[in-house]
Formats: C-alpha cells, structure tokens, sequence
C-alpha cells in the first residue's frame, strides 16, 4: 500500500471515529494536504472558518501568507505537508484544548509516520508543545531541534504561527527570517541523513 492510500484510510478513520471532540461544531474534518514524499511536515494547531468551509488546511489568510513563506524558499504549497493537531474548528475559532489535541494525537503520529519527514516545522506554540513541551517559542523559533520521540531521533524546528505574524510586525520579521534559514536546515538534515545511512 503506497502513502497516499494509507493517507486516505487514515482519513476515513477519523471520519468515523464518533469520539473525536468539536465535531459538533464544525462543517467538516479538515485533514492534513500535500506531497507524502515531502522532505518537509508542517504541523499547525486547528482549522479555522475557511479551513472549515473548505474542508483544507491553511487556506484562510495565515494560508495565504504561509504560500507566500514558502515561495520566498522556492517551495509550492505541492512540495510539502501540512496538517493540524486539531482536525475539527473550535467553536469561535479559540485554542484547542488539551484533551482535544490529546484526541487528535494518535491520528497526527500515524499521519507523521506514513509520511516520515526529515524535518518537522511546527507553526505556533500548541503544535510546538507537541514536541517541546517545556519551550517558549520566543526562545527557540526558527532553531533546529533534536527530539526522543517515540523511540526515536526526530529534527523539529518551531515557528510562530502565520496568524501571529498577521497581527504583529515584529512575529512578522521573525517568521520571515526563520523561512530563509529553513533552505540551509534542510541541507544540513539531509547530509546528517545521508551520513547516518553511510555509517550502516
């Protein structure tokens, strides 16, 4: 089975799963796009009003801004993943809760592991939390991080959510700094990949 049909089971999955919170609420699951040979995940934190018309993540204004983000890296919207913790809108668009992102979390690990990326980018601090969860995002945005998870080594780097960045000049500056160096972090992964895969 290739990923795109174990990406599409996963989805049906959750579709069923009656037990998922704020389904109540929304028009419909917004589960993660993209290219699932991606080198690149990123991992956001809830749809929000067109995330949920739409049935996409990120196609609102923060969507906008983060295409725009990934252009000035010579990336499309296609040459990568992007997902949520959260997968139903929150009523009035308010922080996912933690029993709701803990709902959600072993459907995002399976996405993740189907997808298996060199490198995961999270946007915001709930989806940082997943992997740091003692970090301040003001301290560690834009900075590689090495991370034990599930038995496993994984490289993380946390930046500030692009709806942060629409609302203040200074998270503005800083995400588009954090983007430019994300072209070198990507080199250097891929060579610590390939040394590792030399040292078998």
């Amino acid at each position: 089975m290739d990923k795109q049909e174990q990406l599409k089971n996963l989805k049906e999955k959750m579709l069923k799963d009656q037990s998922l919170p704020l389904r109540k609420g929304a028009t419909q699951l917004v589960f993660g796009e993209g290219n699932p040979d991606t080198k690149i995940y990123f991992l956001g934190e809830a749809p929000g009003y067109w995330e949920d018309q739409k049935g996409r993540p990120f196609v609102g204004q923060a969507g906008q801004l983060l295409e725009k983000l990934l252009t000035s890296i010579d990336l499309k919207r296609e040459d990568v993943y992007i997902s949520n913790v959260v997968r139903f809108r929150p009523p009035d668009n308010r922080d996912p809760l933690p029993e709701e992102i803990a709902a959600f979390t072993p459907y995002v690990d399976q996405e993740i592991g189907i997808i298996k990326p060199k490198l995961i980018v999270t946007l915001g601090r709930f989806s940082m939390g997943k992997f740091l969860p003692f970090a301040k995002i003001s301290q560690v945005h834009g900075k590689l991080q090495k991370v034990f998870w599930h038995g496993e080594e994984i490289l993380v780097v946390p930046m500030y959510h692009p709806a942060a960045a629409l609302r203040n000049g200074g998270v503005m500056e800083a995400i588009k700094e954090d983007f430019l160096k994300l072209t070198q972090v990507l080199e250097k992964v891929t060579a610590i990949k390939t040394e590792q895969l030399s040292l078998i």
